[in-house]
């Protein structure tokens, strides 16, 4: 079976990643042999400097999901480029970094970081719902498409850009950063989310709102990697709810050309290598010879 798939110049050996945010509990309760048979290993966003993050509490169970609101707390680009990239790369995985910022000058600082860096492919996280300012740069096509142009410029490596589901169509968003010159998009991040509760009258987070992912969501991520799969020639790394792999064939058939696992991992740290066995299990038992067979089988 041909299992590898290509994010523009790269190619990866299957198409199973970790969704940002989550790997550090998957590399925490599994093997390196565990981790090093994945596609992919997308870390936790970095920012050019160091952030505290949000009050807690952070994460609050709902039925079928969760809702967090992190705040992205990390300690810069650089601490992670000199520590815990180093020992990332050891596992043997393909890296895919993933960054944040509030300005176009910081995600070009952060592009010429990361060229030198060693790293298979750069993720623009355009989407955090937690951060505090008015309008994110993924609800807004022009501003998306002059990020992702003006990083294209100074990358050395394929750049992706991850995109916000808080949108009317996010496919036009999605558009606008092909357009730019992303080589693939991903999609989708957490939806805007809140919890109260009702005894002490008040958010159960820290940061009142924050942003919702697990199972809850799904059909509603599936549907928009159909419906942007439609509109874009790149491919598209998604997220939603995965949690076996099954889930993982629908969001293949719909049109993703990877998928990514993410809060099913605070449940079952094996959730992204049961997934990839998973689906090779399936393309024996129907005689597929090639993952590319399956991608956007949907029209």
């Amino acid at each position: 079976m041909k299992l590898s798939v290509n994010i523009g110049s790269v190619q990866f050996k299957n198409p199973v990643t970790v969704a940002s945010g989550t790997f550090s509990y998957i590399q925490k309760y599994s093997s390196i042999a565990d981790l090093k048979k994945l596609g992919a290993i997308i870390p936790k966003t970095v920012t050019l400097n160091p952030r505290e993050g949000n009050p807690s509490p952070r994460i609050v169970e709902t039925p079928s999901g969760m809702v967090n609101a992190i705040g992205i707390e990390n300690a810069g680009a650089d601490c992670f480029i000199n520590g815990k990239l180093k020992e990332l790369k050891k596992i043997g995985a393909p890296i895919i970094a993933s960054v944040s910022a509030h300005t176009d000058k910081d995600f070009l600082v952060l592009t010429e970081k990361f060229n030198k860096a060693g790293v298979s492919a750069l993720e623009l996280n355009l989407s955090c719902p937690n951060l505090k300012h008015k309008t994110l740069v993924a609800q807004d096509k022009n501003a998306t498409y002059c990020i992702v142009k003006a990083v294209v410029r100074k990358a050395c490596m394929p750049i992706v850009a991850k995109l916000t589901p808080n949108v009317t169509d996010i496919s036009l968003i999605a558009q606008a950063a092909q357009d730019a010159g992303a080589s693939a998009v991903s999609l989708v991040n957490t939806f805007s989310a809140m919890v109260i509760d009702v005894n002490k009258r008040r958010s159960k987070l820290g940061n009142v709102t924050g942003g919702l992912s697990g199972p809850a969501i799904r059909p509603i991520a599936l549907y928009m990697v159909y419906q942007t799969a439609q509109r874009i020639k790149i491919p598209i790394i998604a997220m939603g709810g995965i949690t076996n792999s099954s889930d993982a064939l629908e969001f293949i058939m719909a049109g993703a050309t990877m998928v990514a696992v993410g809060t099913a991992s605070f449940v079952n740290p094996q959730a992204p290598r049961d997934v990839l066995e998973g689906i090779k299990k399936y393309m024996q038992k129907n005689k597929i010879k090639d993952i590319k067979e399956l991608i956007g089988v949907m029209k």
